[in-house]
């Protein structure tokens, strides 16, 4: 290590995934946290290795038998360095890199930057789940078993536009739980409909007049609400339909985008875990902070990575593309109240979308 800072710092990073200068603020800031006393029978590992094979194998997904011969470090010893340092840098890091908007004000200001660069106007977030594979767990049965044919815990996220950072997260979730499953048993969907978290009140969109909540967007896994928009169905849609779902869909696709770029960032989100679920959840949430952390430090080392959108309305694919490995309003109707409301908002951004006041030159599709 100290030969690649010196002689080689790309290479230094390419293998931590971080910069020399973010490494050593890093590894200031989780020194008390993973710092041991000598004793009479062993010295204890230095906490730069312990972090720097935390972040090999998070880098990698190695495992640990194959890391020992790169770390001289035996396996069982480098398992709980990382799990060590895992919650370190969660204790650490939590509250300052991975904060929920909670005043009117925050969430105003991401609905500004959705508005101005994807023409989605009372967006508050994009919000997506993700299925991170892992081992079966032992006694599990087919709890983590998902309907793409593995086992897996999901990670849940709700994405900023700004700079692609989380906003919030729930992981853990059983991988035969589907993402409406995991968000209506979530303290976010709890805080929407209380309203504890400061979301904005009814205002009109550009060049209306007509008070028009604001909403975070899903993908049709999700439920209708008025707090959560989603595309219309593919089937037998209208021309103004499918211009409503392209505009929702223009926006929503940095959710994805995020997941990609971490997951290329820390590819041991692509690989079959071997941990178990509490160790893999710890993991997952050490990766998240550890992007945002990146986007909020760094910030020129991830926009390269980004989906852009030129003068044009033509998308300029971020570069993570190129190495990923993907896997009539009155008369609307709803099963319920909620649904009733969240319908008939739809139908009315449709109609807003189609027209003059929020027409968008060029996105007709």
């Amino acid at each position: 290590m100290p030969e690649l800072r010196n002689e080689d710092p790309a290479s230094f990073m390419n293998f931590l995934r971080l910069p020399p200068v973010m490494f050593d603020a890093l590894l200031a800031r989780l020194l008390p946290y993973i710092t041991k006393q000598d004793n009479n029978y062993r010295k204890t590992i230095e906490p730069g290795l312990k972090l720097a094979m935390t972040l090999r194998h998070l880098a990698t997904g190695e495992r640990y038998a194959s890391m020992k011969f790169d770390f001289r470090v035996p396996h069982n010893t480098i398992s709980l360095c990382v799990r060590e340092v895992c919650q370190a840098i969660i204790n650490e890091y939590k509250d300052e890199c991975l904060q929920c908007p909670i005043t009117e004000e925050e969430w105003c200001a991401i609905s500004a930057e959705f508005c101005r660069r994807w023409n989605m106007p009372h967006t508050c977030g994009a919000l997506d789940g993700k299925h991170i594979a892992c081992r079966r767990p032992r006694n599990s049965g087919n709890l983590y078993y998902n309907y793409k044919g593995f086992f897996s815990v999901v990670l849940m996220g709700l994405v900023d536009d700004a700079d692609y950072k989380f906003l919030w997260i729930d992981v853990g979730g059983y991988g035969h739980m589907s993402d409406s499953q995991i968000f209506n048993a979530s303290e976010l969907k709890e805080c929407l409909e209380d309203n504890s978290i400061g979301f904005p009140v009814a205002e009109p969109l550009p060049n209306d007049d007509t008070p028009t909540p604001y909403f975070i967007l899903g993908d049709d896994a999700f439920g209708l609400r008025t707090y959560l928009m989603k595309p219309y169905s593919q089937h037998q849609m209208t021309k103004e339909q499918r211009i409503f779902n392209y505009r929702v869909s223009r926006s929503r696709r940095i959710v994805e985008n995020a997941f990609i770029i971490m997951a290329q960032r820390w590819q041991i989100l692509l690989t079959i875990m071997q941990q178990e679920p509490e160790t893999i959840a710890t993991i997952v949430e050490t990766c998240e902070i550890l992007h945002n952390l990146m986007h909020m430090q760094h910030p020129a080392l991830q926009n390269a990575d980004m989906d852009v959108e030129n003068a044009d309305h033509q998308i300029i694919p971020g570069s993570w593309r190129t190495t990923a490995n993907m896997h009539a309003v009155e008369n609307v109707m709803g099963p319920n109240r909620d649904s009733t409301a969240a319908k008939k908002l739809r139908e009315y951004l449709k109609l807003y979308f189609n027209y003059t006041a929020g027409s968008v030159h060029g996105s007709i599709v």
